[in-house]
Order: C-alpha cells, then structure tokens, then sequence
C-alpha cells in the first residue's frame, strides 16, 4: 500500500479498462475512465455512489471544494454524502471530464479504499502505461 500522496510523481500510472484490469501488475496506481471497472472498484469495497453538491436529486449536502466535480463514494460506517444513483454519478463523471485513480489491491491485504477523481487533463504530464 502507497503511504506517499496517491499520484507518485516519479512512477508510472497505468490506464486501464475493465478488459485490461489484470494488465501491468507491477504497477500499483492505475487510472481509468471505464465504468465497468468503477464500479467493481466500488462493490469490492461496498462503496456507494455519492455527492455532496446540489443536485436535480437532491439539496447539497457537504461544501466541497474540487472544482464543482462534486462526486464521491460513501464507504461502510462513513456516510457522510448524499447517495446518488450511479447514472448520476456517471453523467457528473463524463461532464467534468474526469479520470478515477485508484490503489491496486495488493494481494492478501485489505483492499485499500484511496480513489482520487481527478480531470483528465491533469495526467498529461504523467507517466502513463497504456495497454
């Protein structure tokens, strides 16, 4: 498990999909736009689609400070988001054009629950491993 800031500066991050999910094992942070691959990310960690904004669904729940983004995940015992339905999450996803990074889960550890939604654009001076 990464102990350092999510997004290493110095290692490569692979970008994945849920076909390539298995790929590139020696990478430990990998990022992805697919919604497959999200949301199994999410049922392993019971993690439910969430916001803290405003939205046609709902009041704002939470002041978040991520350029509007608004969206997250609320885990077991830790809900402090509105949930949202995944369509929303996903429409909010695609609007902002974001990418989700993601730790690996290591094997026979605890999966780690660290996930930055992040724009897209922020990666191009990045490392990226491509299938």
């Amino acid at each position: 498990m990464t102990t350092g800031p999510l997004l290493p500066e110095d290692k490569p991050i692979a970008l994945l999909d849920a076909a390539s999910e298995d790929k590139h094992r020696e990478i430990a942070v990998v990022a992805t736009q697919d919604h497959e691959l999200i949301r199994r990310w999410a049922e392993r960690r019971h993690a439910e689609p969430a916001t803290g904004e405003a939205t046609a669904s709902g009041p704002g729940t939470v002041t978040l400070r991520d350029g509007d983004a608004g969206i997250r995940f609320n885990f077991p015992g830790v809900g402090r988001f509105r949930p949202i339905q995944w369509d929303e999450w996903f429409q909010n996803f695609a609007q902002h054009n974001l990418i989700f990074i993601f730790e690996r889960e290591a094997q026979g550890a605890t999966p780690s629950h660290r996930y930055r939604l992040v724009p897209m654009e922020s990666l191009r001076h990045a490392d990226v491993v491509r299938e």
